[in-house]
């Protein structure tokens, strides 16, 4: 069994990673880990937000053992897994981008998460009149992987190496209806139609869209990485 832990406390993103993700791996969340730092997302792409996010998580494990020690099994290796996704609209120069989650507020670093309805009541505003086919859209996935190493038996003191981390990155093509719809999903679902597809990730159901998904491509990357 390999353990996850996933840098995030968006529980739907959890689940659906570990949906995806299938047997095999246990997944834990920032949730399990009281006092597990929030990394500032400053950075100018998914790759470095993913980053900052996996090393801020490392470093706070590494002052603080006794947690580790606590939540995971001396067999178990530990993988800290981070992403950073968003949607990417060609009319608007390809944002939201990484301000995506926040696309409604500000686009200052450390801003708070908008609601998902904000977001996309400000998307479809930015984008009334433009026709359909200058809708064109995707959402992209970053992930960044890093193992931490234990001194053994005691798994006291985990240590790692910046350069250790390992990226995989998924993008799901398509475009941005005129209204929201279906009400499944989480974020933009309700608006993003997948290339091929006449109904949003919302009305598709999470079976289709764990398919389908930018998530989902970048996952399985991920699961070849381990071998499964």
């Amino acid at each position: 069994m390999t353990t996850l832990l996933i840098a995030t406390r968006n529980a739907h993103k959890v689940r659906e990673i570990c949906q995806i993700l299938g047997g095999g791996f246990r997944c834990l969340m920032l949730n399990d880990f009281p006092g597990a730092p929030v990394a500032i997302e400053d950075a100018a792409t998914f790759a470095g937000n993913a980053t900052k996010k996996v090393l801020a998580l490392a470093d706070w494990l590494a002052r603080n053992p006794g947690t580790v020690s606590r939540m995971i099994a001396e067999e178990a290796p530990l993988f800290i897994v981070a992403d950073d996704s968003g949607l990417e609209v060609d009319a608007l120069g390809g944002a939201p981008g990484v301000h995506s989650a926040r696309f409604a507020v500000t686009d200052e670093p450390g801003a708070a998460n908008a609601p998902d309805l904000a977001n996309n009541a400000k998307l479809l505003r930015l984008l009334e009149g433009t026709p359909a086919q200058q809708r064109t859209a995707r959402f992209r996935c970053v992930l960044a992987v890093l193992r931490l190493e234990f001194s053994v038996p005691s798994r006291r003191a985990p240590s790692f190496s910046p350069g250790q981390i390992v990226l995989f990155d998924g993008v799901c093509e398509g475009s941005i209806s005129g209204a929201a719809s279906g009400g499944g999903g989480f974020g933009y679902d309700p608006l993003f139609v997948p290339k091929d597809c006449a109904q949003s990730f919302a009305e598709l159901g999470e079976d289709i869209k764990n398919e389908l998904s930018h998530r989902a491509r970048a996952l399985e990357k991920l699961k070849q990485f381990f071998g499964k």
